[in-house]
Formats: C-alpha cells, structure tokens, sequence
C-alpha cells in the first residue's frame, strides 16, 4: 500500500510575531494528515461519524526539530505505530517539501468512541469494516518499512 505524504503550504496566518509556525498550527496540521490518510484509505472521517463512531484524541507529543516559515510547503508522512480493537498510535514527519530538512515529529494516541453508547468501543465489533482497513494499512505500511 503506497500512501501518499500530506502536502500542505504554511499560510501567514499560522506565524507567530518571530516569523515561524506558532507550535499549535502543528497538531492541526496533524489532523488535517489524518483526515487525507483515512481518505487515501477509501474510508473517511465522514464515513466514520456517519456510522456514529468518532476517532477521538487521547494523547498528544511533538518534538521540533526546526522551524517551519510561511510560503514554505510540507509534506506530513504519517505511520501506524499500533492499531488494535480499541485504540490507534500513529507517529508523523513533517518534512521540508523542497529540502527534506526534518521539521517535526510527533505521535497521536486515540480511541474509537461510540457516540450513542457514549464511550469507548472495539472497533472491530462496532466497524468491521474499518477495523479491517486500519489493520490491512498497519501491517502494509510496517512491511514497506521493515
């Protein structure tokens, strides 16, 4: 399975007063990733809440390498790092798009949350088909790396 990066140009707005990214910008880019993954997948996020099962945030981490600026582009590469009935790790590098210079790395931890039972689920109970999608993704992707 061959998975596209995220590219994504930095925008103004998104610079604090020193002229970089301001450091929030990054876990929305995060999720903007996600989202472009889950699509290259050929299940969206907009499948996912319609079948009333949101992939919620439950841990956050980055470490910045250097400093992203505006006009500049990124590529977002994303990796599983876990992907079980109930929950997914997924690890990211945002690289320079021109220079490959490293800019971030970070890592996303979520659940799969059912939003009627309000709570926690297995994903392979309540979305088969998805669950199947996520694992096929984890095991392809952890081949192509190994």
């Amino acid at each position: 399975m061959e998975m596209q990066p995220y590219r994504r140009k930095v925008n103004y707005y998104e610079n604090d007063p020193m002229g970089v990214v301001h450091h929030a910008n990054y876990v929305l880019w995060f999720e903007e990733a996600r989202v472009d993954f889950m699509e290259q997948l050929g299940f969206g996020y907009d499948k996912s809440v319609a079948a009333g099962i949101d992939i919620v945030l439950t841990g956050l981490s980055c470490e910045f390498k250097s400093m992203a600026r505006f006009g500049e582009t990124v590529l977002i590469e994303m990796s599983f790092s876990r992907v079980d009935a109930v929950r997914m790790t997924i690890g990211y590098r945002v690289v320079d798009a021109e220079t490959g210079e490293l800019r971030i790395t970070g890592e996303t931890k979520h659940c799969y949350f059912h939003r009627q039972k309000g709570r926690a689920v297995s994903l392979k109970r309540e979305l088969p088909e998805l669950y199947e999608i996520l694992i096929s993704a984890h095991m392809s992707l952890h081949q192509s790396t190994d």
